[in-house]
């Protein structure tokens, strides 16, 4: 019980995306595309619910932020599964932009693993707007079919969000969460401390 006690609620909203990801792979294996796609929004709907539970009631914590940026990721990542398993026509017709785009994502990942040993979780305004889009057009796609300028909109909020999180990288040499951007990254103190400390050294 003490275990289950060390997570609140936004952390179980994160838990969810995370444990209904078999079941997605399921109803993909099946070929369900309408119940896949009613579950998956539902996966997006926590991502936007935890979120507004943490800071609302601000219980906002490391560990919810790493929790939380697992969900994104598996639930994104079956997202893309099911584009193209349910439109796969549309994923070959543009594979050499979604290769470009995922390109700097890759790398950013393999960044952030080397440096910090696990993937970042800065939860910018960039990241939480490119998010919003993916999620968006994920679902549009799934449920309707393609629109293309929402399409290369995603791609280019995409790629901007990782240039920007390889930058914050590459600005803090410790894993902090809660960046809201560069912009905000060059007056913190987490990181200007860690500045302060270096230049004491050398004098």
């Amino acid at each position: 019980m003490s275990l289950f006690k060390k997570f609140n609620i936004a952390d179980w909203f994160s838990f969810y995306r995370i444990a209904a990801a078999p079941l997605l792979l399921i109803l993909l294996w099946l070929g369900n595309r309408e119940i896949f796609t009613w579950f998956l929004f539902i996966s997006y709907s926590t991502d936007a619910i935890d979120g507004m539970i943490a800071r609302k009631l601000k219980i906002t914590s490391s560990r919810g932020s790493q929790l939380d940026s697992i969900g994104d990721q598996i639930t994104f990542t079956i997202g893309l599964l099911g584009c193209y398993v349910f439109e796969t026509a549309f994923i070959k017709e543009n594979l050499i932009i979604i290769i470009i785009a995922f390109c700097p994502y890759i790398i950013q990942m393999l960044i952030a693993l080397k440096k910090y040993g696990k993937t970042t979780a800065f939860h910018t305004y960039l990241a939480k707007s490119s998010a919003i889009i993916q999620g968006i057009f994920i679902l549009w796609l799934l449920f309707f079919g393609p629109v293309y300028w929402m399409f290369y909109f995603m791609i280019i909020i995409g790629i901007l969000e990782t240039i920007e999180e390889i930058t914050l990288i590459f600005m803090y040499d410790n894993w902090v969460a809660g960046v809201k951007g560069i912009y905000w990254a060059i007056n913190d103190k987490r990181r200007l401390k860690k500045e302060k400390m270096e230049e004491g050294k050398n004098i």
